[in-house]
């Protein structure tokens, strides 16, 4: 069989697992058994490649001294015979829970099983026997019990603690399999499991209900995952389990990396189960990155070195939709609860930086120039924030507009009220005397009265502005705020050594342009500002982006040159945090992008982020991103001293990104052409 289509989260490192929970009938494992095989059916019809049941769920976990028959136990082991010969035809690597015997004990165990096989046995490590729980009372602790087999459904099965499963193939991963209590250790086995390569982590559990356990069970499985850098999936005993004493609820979760992908609702009174695709790749890019990781793994190598057992799966042929939620914009989460906490960490890690950097400096002025746009309204409203906390004044904000040859009416009416709104120290310096002057210097066209707009006519602009800001700061003893955002600097949108690349402090420099416009959205609507200031933030926040640099009577639109800044973004984010593929960046943002259904957007978003695109669109952007990206690390080598604001990064020397200012982009772009279709 072929590699999976492009459109198939198996082509890019996922990989597709389940939970599930069939409705039990206690003490029968034949009908169980067959309430198993449904839900395997539909989870290989749904391109499934592993799954897990609850524990003991061939028997019951409730049926207390019942597990000690030998008849149940004898049906136990027919009932996995069933499941092993109906399962021939069906892909997944499925684990179910049974009690099994072995020489003279009885341990209460996972069993995996796949194409027809008995892959292996994993007793449960930790039996709960305190409060209701008494597992004690029936079986034997499985810590210990390494190199083993037993005998089950006609053939020898590796029986153990030291086992870990591996596909091999066009979609490899490695499980790793624990029951319930496990993970509620000091040392759940699934850490060595994970320590020893494993990046999906199975858990069977019984887990009864009480107030509050569901959250508890969440954060243990989310931390979990987090801490092993894995994904774990688990499924708890529900419908059909008696409620002599307790009571169950059927939980079922899938964890990645400390994220939720996927859950089901509680108390179902039936059969249910969920799915997701976990990245398997970018888990292995984060145990490569995260050193200590490794660090963990030499310190503490298993006692019993784990054995691996072998198996094949085949991604489902065509294409599949991926089944996880992609953030359109990464940077900034969906949640509306979530974006409002982040904007507010976000906007705060801005003002303690430029306030420590006033503060260190013995200096009490700021000097910052205002245009009207995105940028520097927000750098604005942070130094704003920054005198407040120092108890100093506004008024110690010396806020310059400065128009040049194709500033509109509009951003400098916006500039000036934003800049009184503020309660700056406000003032007006026109460059277009000293732009023209330098360009007849240059013997530039322009300065001889021609209508030259080339990159010198813009930059002279740009280098202007910021040698005034600096001038100004050295006659007003003070610091220059930069302006620059992370996306710019990203794609070199940004005149080297002048412009928004150079400041003496720059708290924008962390975060992208997608965050700024919900940061200042967070001001806006803040209740701190009066209503007049709201309208007037909303208006900026409406206002295309452009440099204003070229004059005529169409916009000079920065998204037409480097890109829309809602993919660009997602490129950055995907390409400097994960280390991705560009063909995968590209499968995801068609996965998040290509949709375009009503009231999927949020509110004040750009034209640019409400709108669908198609995978010509995508690869298009993505391919200026990569040329841009690399071509334009020189300036990253030269940045100011500013503070990183997101986990997805930052693109400072002195912190997440380092490379050669000579590096090739040429590898990544034959990678996406390769990969991506047309």
């Amino acid at each position: 069989m072929g590699s999976p289509s492009f459109f198939s989260p198996y082509r890019h490192g996922f990989v597709r697992v389940a939970a599930a929970v069939p409705k039990v009938k206690l003490a029968d494992p034949a009908v169980n058994a067959q309430s198993v095989l449904d839900l395997v059916r539909q989870a290989h019809d749904q391109g499934v490649a592993t799954l897990v049941f609850p524990e003991l769920g061939l028997t019951g976990y409730s049926i207390d001294d019942l597990l000690q028959q030998d008849v149940l136990l004898d049906a136990a082991e027919a009932a996995i015979a069933t499941l092993a010969e109906e399962s021939e035809k069906l892909s997944p690597l499925f684990v179910v829970g049974a009690p099994l015997r072995d020489a003279g004990r009885l341990y209460n165990t996972a069993v995996a099983i796949q194409g027809g096989r008995v892959l292996g046995v994993v007793p449960k490590s930790f039996l709960p026997n305190y409060r209701e729980f008494y597992e004690r009372r029936w079986f034997t602790p499985g810590t210990g019990v390494t190199g083993k087999t037993l005998r089950l459904a006609g053939q020898d099965a590796p029986f153990g603690t030291d086992i870990l499963f591996r596909a091999g193939g066009e979609a490899p991963f490695t499980i790793g399999v624990e029951i319930c209590e496990d993970v509620w250790t000091p040392t759940p086995p699934s850490t060595a499991q994970a320590l020893a390569g494993a990046e999906i982590l199975l858990n069977l559990s019984a887990s009864n209900i009480t107030i509050g356990k569901s959250e508890t069970r969440r954060l243990l499985c989310a931390s979990q995952s987090a801490r092993a850098i894995a994904a774990y999936v688990y499924s708890a005993a529900g419908a059909g389990e008696s409620s002599t004493d307790v009571a169950w609820d059927g939980h079922l979760d899938i964890h990645e990396m400390g994220a939720l992908l996927a859950e089901t609702e509680r108390f179902s009174t039936g059969p249910t189960w969920t799915f997701a695709d976990v990245d398997v790749a970018r888990i292995r890019q984060e145990r490569m990155r995260v050193g200590s990781f490794g660090d963990a793994m030499m310190l503490a190598p298993p006692v019993v070195p784990f054995r691996i057992v072998p198996f094949d799966f085949s991604p489902p042929p065509g294409d599949l939709a991926l089944a996880r939620a992609v953030e359109r914009f990464p940077f900034t989460p969906s949640d509306p609860a979530k974006l409002r906490e982040n904007c507010y960490e976000a906007h705060n890690i801005q003002v303690q930086g430029l306030a420590r950097r006033l503060e260190a400096s013995g200096l009490r002025k700021l000097v910052i120039g205002i245009s009207g746009g995105l940028d520097s309204t927000q750098a604005l409203l942070v130094a704003a924030k920054a005198m407040d906390q120092l108890g100093l004044p506004r008024a110690n904000i010396l806020a310059y507009t400065l128009p040049g040859f194709a500033t509109s009416d509009r951003t400098k009416d916006n500039a000036w009220s934003l800049m009184r709104a503020i309660g700056t120290t406000a003032a007006e310096l026109d460059i277009r005397p000293a732009a023209t002057q330098m360009l007849k210097d240059l013997g530039h066209p322009f300065g001889r009265g021609e209508p030259v707009y080339d990159v010198t006519f813009e930059n002279v602009q740009a280098g202007l502005r910021t040698d005034y800001l600096f001038r100004l700061a050295n006659h007003n003893g003070a610091l220059v705020v930069g302006t620059g955002d992370l996306s710019e600097l990203a794609l070199g949108w940004c005149t080297y050594g002048v412009g928004d690349h150079m400041s003496h402090y720059n708290p924008n420099c962390g975060a992208p342009k997608t965050l700024i416009q919900h940061l200042i959205r967070f001001v806006a609507h803040s209740g701190d500002v009066d209503a007049a200031t709201t309208a007037l933030l909303d208006d900026i926040l409406a206002t295309e982006i452009s440099p204003e640099l070229v004059p005529g009577e169409q916009t000079q639109a920065t998204e037409s040159f480097v890109g829309p800044y809602a993919l660009q973004d997602f490129n950055l984010y995907y390409f400097s945090r994960y280390g991705m593929p560009p063909s995968k960046i590209a499968f995801l943002a068609w996965s998040a992008w290509r949709d375009a259904a009503e009231g999927a957007w949020p509110a004040g978003l750009p034209d640019s982020g409400r709108r669908a695109y198609d995978l010509a669109e995508i690869r298009k952007w993505l391919e200026l991103f990569l040329k841009r990206f690399f071509a334009n690390q020189f300036k990253r080598s030269a940045v100011p001293n500013g503070p990183k604001i997101s986990s997805g990064g930052a693109l400072s020397p002195r912190g997440d990104w380092r490379m050669p200012s000579d590096a090739s982009a040429g590898v990544w772009l034959a990678e996406l052409t390769a990969n991506t279709p047309t």
